[in-house]
């Protein structure tokens, strides 16, 4: 059982056997220019992003890339691998260079806010972390930074853990819960915001008047940014008075 920062989980030290590499193939114009790392991960994220996580596979990926599977193993032994490769490229994607003379409230919130822009960005970002920890060296430092502002924040290292865990989860809460359907064209979704509304406003006033008073509201969808602010700052409010209380 091995304990990480989302919480303890039975993992298998077995070596997973993989295919031996074989070169690329080579083109009809020369030689194909030799397949990087980067350019897997950049195509594999694209895939992912577009098609979710159970979207994305070996095969696939490679016709993408125009190589054969057997290409890919040059840089990921397996799709497991591959996503490792995937979270390592979305937590170096956030900003953890934060300004050491701001209050640690706002330091905090920085590192919150550059976090929800990732995951909002990649859209497979939220699974993929829920999916896997990558205990790669851009997580670590984003882990350094948060423990860090934390604990000069006041915290102990026992509260300091659990707020940042807090705050990666709020983040990926925050993405999943945003209104909306996106596999829905416009007007459908405004169409079907439309009966949920009526649902809620035609509600008997007497037993549920507060449903009825917030019916436009709570089927809103047309406004994430409002989302993601509020959710920031009820988090952010929500640390700096148990800091207060912590510090009694």
């Amino acid at each position: 059982m091995t304990c990480t920062a989302y919480g303890c989980q039975v993992t298998s030290s077995a070596a997973q056997p993989h295919p031996e590499p074989e070169p690329e193939p080579v083109g009809g114009d020369g030689e194909r220019a030799r397949l990087t790392k980067s350019a897997v991960v950049d195509r594999a994220m694209q895939l992912a992003d577009a098609a979710g996580l159970d979207g994305l596979t070996i095969r696939k990926l490679a016709q993408e890339l125009g190589v054969t599977p057997m290409a890919l193993y040059w840089h990921f032994r397996s799709k497991d691998e591959l996503l490792d490769g995937l979270a390592e490229r979305v937590w170096s994607e956030i900003d953890i260079d934060v300004d050491a003379a701001a209050p640690w409230p706002d330091q905090l919130r920085g590192l919150l806010e550059s976090l929800l822009q990732v995951l909002r960005a990649h859209p497979a970002a939220p699974a993929l972390l829920l999916h896997k920890e990558s205990q790669n060296e851009f997580f670590l430092r984003a882990t350094e930074t948060t423990l860090d502002v934390l604990r000069n924040a006041g915290f102990d290292p026992r509260y300091a853990s659990e707020i940042a865990r807090s705050t990666l989860w709020t983040g990926i809460t925050l993405v999943m819960s945003e209104a909306g359907i996106t596999s829905l064209d416009a007007g459908d979704r405004t169409e079907l915001q439309r009966r949920k509304q009526v649902v809620f406003a035609t509600l008997p006033t007497v037993r549920f008047p507060r449903l009825v008073e917030c019916a436009a509201p709570m089927t809103a969808c047309d406004d994430p940014d409002f989302h993601y602010a509020l959710g920031i700052d009820v988090f952010i409010a929500g640390v700096q008075a148990m800091a207060a209380k912590f510090r009694r």
